[in-house]
């Protein structure tokens, strides 16, 4: 059965794949290319000004060598972000079938649609919503090349981090639900996640590295996309591996 789910798992996050892409192409793609740009005028600005002190003091102009581009820009944002995309929803499917497996009938008496429905909602606000929160996605030339092990380190703490603790707010709403009932459970396990998770961030560095010029209309564009790239994803593993998962089940009685 579990081999089974994990199949319909990755086909569910392929066909994720194919909707985010087609968000993200439409949506992202233009903010992109305007942070490319500013990278561009900004490479270019200090090329200049490195140009302009070197004549003030008598000295030859610093040649500036062209970088190779090992891959084009075409490329990059088609059969790239194509093949990147996929990759990464593929195996967030294959993932969530697994925690499907794991956590059905365990986490509520619920049939297969709305467990997975559940599931993908508390995996959205855990895996992208809660870490975005505190380290937003940035497009090209925001950040600094030196900080990018660090930024990275960060925001995979906050995501395990987050995982563990919406984890143990599930547990502790299977603890108090005799006492409190299923609503008022879910309501203190609720609670006590965001208190969590509000003390984790508040005490993790904070990193802003977005360059004063910067324009913000392409910051909050780029932001706005990679939230609705995230958000069709997991609305998709959600709908439709539960329609599959439920057919999968039927004969077992586990229809929703």
């Amino acid at each position: 059965m579990t081999g089974r789910l994990l199949l319909r798992g990755m086909l569910a996050g392929l066909v994720a794949a194919i909707l985010s892409f087609g968000f993200l192409k439409l949506a992202g793609e233009s903010s992109v290319e305007h942070a490319i740009a500013f990278e561009t005028m900004i490479d270019e600005a200090k090329a200049k000004t490195s140009a302009e002190e070197a004549v003030a003091k008598g000295q030859p102009v610093p040649a500036v060598p062209a970088e190779p581009e090992l891959v084009s820009r075409a490329v990059q944002a088609g059969i790239g972000l194509l093949s990147g995309v996929v990759v990464y929803s593929t195996a967030f499917g294959g993932l969530f079938a697994l925690a499907f497996a794991l956590a059905f009938r365990r986490m509520a008496d619920l049939g297969p649609r709305a467990s997975s429905a559940v599931l993908a909602m508390l995996g959205f606000v855990a895996v992208y919503l809660t870490p975005m929160l505190k380290y937003p996605a940035n497009p090209p030339s925001v950040g600094l090349a030196e900080t990018i092990g660090m930024r990275t380190s960060l925001y995979f703490a906050m995501i395990l981090i987050s995982l563990a603790a919406m984890v143990a707010a599930g547990m502790l709403r299977s603890r108090l639900l005799p006492r409190l009932g299923a609503w008022n459970a879910a309501l203190v396990a609720a609670v006590v996640y965001i208190a969590v998770m509000t003390g984790v961030g508040l005490a993790l560095p904070d990193v802003n590295e977005v360059p004063e010029a910067f324009p913000a209309a392409v910051l909050w564009q780029f932001r706005i996309a990679s939230l609705g790239g995230q958000a069709i994803m997991w609305a998709t593993l959600g709908l439709l591996f539960g329609v599959m998962a439920e057919r999968l089940m039927a004969p077992h009685g586990a229809r929703a």
